[in-house]
């Protein structure tokens, strides 16, 4: 069930706006001030936020700000009595992902709530596709960011290319012949080497440091990578 947290100090809007996303099978909070909002925003995890810009304590762009800088997933929907262009591009540029003027047509506020998600779930779907994981060790495809107990580990091209290979692979072996031919697309020479040199490289960066060691080898089979 998505999570929707409605930040509007005018109680029967936030009311209104609350029943209607129940009926349509969400769960709702309210709070009526900014500084409490933004807190609440912060601390716990939702799938959405709808905004007020006019609120006593923090003003939505306030917030709207703050949660651009802590949290830049999550949706933001700016409900506002404020109709001119400049309150518009002001939110949008903090970071809002949508912008809806009072008085609405609840129907309209769903549909852009729909729309919000989706884009949000999509937009994770692809981060998760890119992200591979084992254990403490996390390698971002598109990045080339590797991290391991969120220490940083800098790799080379064929290093990296290396790790990729074995984690697309988790717990399965994969001979020398096959690491050769996917990571440097060569034939494999049984006299060469590289393999080996690489997988120390790699063992140096990625297993020396910590206790758990993630790269084994399979003598006389290959190579492979696993969290047991």
């Amino acid at each position: 069930m998505k999570k929707i947290l409605i930040i509007e100090d005018d109680r029967r809007i936030a009311q209104n706006i609350s029943r209607g996303l129940l009926d349509e099978g969400y769960e709702t909070d309210i709070v009526y001030e900014g500084t409490n909002g933004r807190q609440i925003a912060l601390q716990q995890d939702f799938d959405l936020v709808l905004l007020d810009i006019n609120l006593p304590g923090l003003s939505g762009f306030e917030i709207c700000r703050s949660l651009r800088q802590e949290k830049p997933a999550l949706p933001i929907i700016m409900l506002t009595a404020m109709g001119e262009v400049e309150d518009k591009i002001e939110g949008l540029q903090l970071g809002a992902d949508d912008y809806i003027v009072k008085p609405f047509d609840f129907r309209e506020l769903s549909a852009r709530i729909t729309t919000c998600l989706r884009r949000a779930d999509l937009l994770r779907k692809n981060d998760s596709d890119d992200i591979l994981r084992i254990a403490d060790l996390t390698v971002n495809v598109s990045t080339k960011v590797v991290k391991r107990q969120n220490r940083y580990i800098d790799l080379t091209a064929k290093e990296f290319a290396l790790l990729e290979c074995l984690l697309r692979n988790r717990g399965r072996v994969i001979s020398k012949m096959d690491l050769a031919e996917q990571v440097w697309n060569l034939n494999f020479d049984p006299g060469t080497n590289v393999v080996e040199v690489y997988i120390n490289y790699l063992r140096k960066k990625v297993d020396k440091d910590f206790t758990q060691k993630l790269i084994h080898t399979r003598p006389g089979l290959g190579y492979m990578i696993k969290d047991e």
